[in-house]
């Protein structure tokens, strides 16, 4: 009877190999996640900057028409041109760029890298 008692004392708890095994799969785990999840994020972002620009530019290229003047985007909030929930700032927290030709509005989000003119910048599309 002791034989046994002992037995199942040495088996009840786990060994740390074990423990480490475990903590190594879900290491493993958590990194093929984040692999998949981070590049999601990324794209959501791009597509949210190209959505809050285009939505900025029909506002700015009416401003345009109406007033004459190329708008700053603290006139857009400032008369309540701007719909409620538009950001002001792009999904990377950087202010939208603006610029005015004629009769058409360019709006431009410095993109991830947060600085204008370079090869991550989101132009709205055309159209």
């Amino acid at each position: 009877m002791q034989r046994r008692i002992r037995r199942r004392s040495r088996r009840a708890g786990m060994t740390l190999v074990e423990i480490m095994i475990v903590v190594i799969i879900m290491s493993l785990i958590a990194t093929a996640v984040g692999m998949a999840v981070i590049p999601m994020i990324v794209r959501a972002r791009i597509e949210q900057a190209s959505t809050d620009a285009a939505t900025i530019r029909g506002v700015a290229e009416m401003w345009l028409i109406e007033n004459g003047t190329c708008p700053s985007m603290s006139e857009l909030v400032d008369e309540g041109v701007l719909r409620d929930g538009t950001r002001t700032l792009d999904p990377w927290d950087s202010p939208w760029s603006l610029e005015c030709e004629r009769t058409s509005v360019h709006v431009t989000s410095a993109g991830p890298d947060r600085e204008l003119g370079t090869e991550d910048d989101i132009p709205v599309e055309e159209g």
